[in-house]
């Protein structure tokens, strides 16, 4: 008689940015267990959530140069190729000195003090320095064994036989329901529910928000089983010893 090996179900989690703070969706490995979504107000009730995520996929920027050069960040640099028409969804991220600036001009300054050649911040990248600069306070060496970052639309071209979404998830600053509903369409075919990636999204997130954190739940699982891959592949490390790849 052949014992049958049994094993704890592991929980791992996709988390995107949005107005309320972090949405996070989190699935479980070698459950039958639904996926659940959560929003959090810090990423640090995150890392603490009752689920412990094995991995934490996040699309936000981890690991920030002192200087950035002519190519820019290499992450950036390594995905937006693969994208096509939606590479323009891949920011731009300055020097850490920028990101640390609550004003929009003086970050402008710091980013043109810290590049070369020189260049300012694009508005949509400042939006999001509060968010960069909480994981950032928050991350070490050590806490790489449980959060990557990822992207969205790069996750997006994985699942999709490595081919960018035709259609864009957003016009003009604005959700674009043909779009959300293809990247559902092939969510599904990663064991999600139809009704879980239809459903009204938590107070202070969006359709987007959601759907974005759910394929980057996805790879979390793929980072579980080792199976997803960093761009770019030789990967630095900046001042403080921190990783700078987009995982997908």
């Amino acid at each position: 008689m052949h014992e049958t090996a049994t094993t704890t179900p592991v929980c791992v989690a996709g988390v995107d940015g949005c107005r309320a703070g972090w949405i996070a969706v989190f699935r479980w490995i070698g459950s039958e267990r639904a996926s659940e979504v959560q929003i959090f107000s810090r990423f640090a009730d995150l890392l603490d959530s009752k689920h412990v995520p094995s991995k934490i996929a996040v699309d936000m920027p981890i690991g920030l140069p002192e200087h950035i050069g002519q190519a820019g960040r290499g992450p950036e640099k390594a995905v937006r190729p693969l994208l096509g028409m939606r590479q323009s969804t891949v920011f731009s991220i300055p020097a850490r000195a920028a990101i640390y600036c609550e004003d929009y001009r003086e970050a402008c300054s710091a980013a043109l003090a810290h590049s070369t050649p020189a260049k300012k911040v694009s508005k949509q990248a400042f939006h999001i320095f509060p968010k960069i600069r909480e994981i950032d306070q928050l991350m070490t060496p050590e806490l790489e064994e449980r959060v990557f970052e990822v992207h969205p639309e790069v996750a997006f071209w994985r699942l999709n036989g490595q081919e960018p979404i035709a259609v864009p998830k957003k016009v003009k600053g604005a959700s674009y329901p043909p779009g959300l509903d293809a990247r559902r369409d092939l969510l599904v075919q990663f064991d999600y529910a139809k009704s879980f990636l239809d459903q009204k999204p938590p107070k202070g997130a969006a359709r987007d928000d959601l759907m974005d954190a759910a394929v980057n739940a996805v790879i979390a699982e793929r980072l579980f089983h080792g199976q997803a891959k960093p761009f770019p592949s030789d990967y630095g490390r900046d001042e403080r010893g921190l990783r700078m790849a987009i995982w997908a």
